[in-house]
């Protein structure tokens, strides 16, 4: 009786383990709206419309010969860094004046390696802070321009 008692407690124990089981994999499988940001295709063609959102900004992207992509951005973001990086268009690292950007549009300015690096231009001035933390301003165009 002993037994017949303890084999049924423990089936009952497996079947709950194994609906856990099932239950934790399927919920694994779920896609979420927060997951890794909006890949570009590494280089965006002149005159692109990106994104989606009430704030609409443009961009300039010049790389070191000059030659120059113009786009243009819509987003819910607050700063400039935040809507290109959600965007894939920028990729860097935290420096200890913000984000310091080394690709733009899948280029790569390498100061280690050649002296360039991008420049963040707000209007036609130099910037004061870094693209994080620039907030973007209806009516203002920003550039990233590779320098040397």
């Amino acid at each position: 009786m002993q037994y017949r008692k303890r084999t049924r407690v423990l089936s009952v124990i497996l079947c709950i383990a194994l609906l856990a089981a099932a239950a934790l994999t399927l919920t694994g499988c779920q896609k979420t709206s927060e997951s890794a940001p909006i890949q570009t295709s590494g280089s965006v063609a002149d005159g692109a419309i990106l994104g989606e959102g009430k704030t609409q900004f443009a961009l300039t992207i010049a790389d070191l010969s000059g030659a120059e992509t113009h786009i243009t951005v819509n987003t819910d973001e607050k700063t400039v860094g935040a809507a290109l990086t959600a965007l894939g268009l920028i990729n860097g690292e935290e420096g200890p004046y913000g984000l310091y950007i080394k690709s733009v549009n899948g280029i790569t300015a390498d100061y280690d390696k050649d002296q360039t690096y991008w420049a963040f231009y707000q209007g036609e001035d130099y910037a004061s802070a870094s693209a994080d933390q620039t907030e973007i301003v209806p009516g203002t165009a920003y550039a990233l321009r590779v320098s040397k």
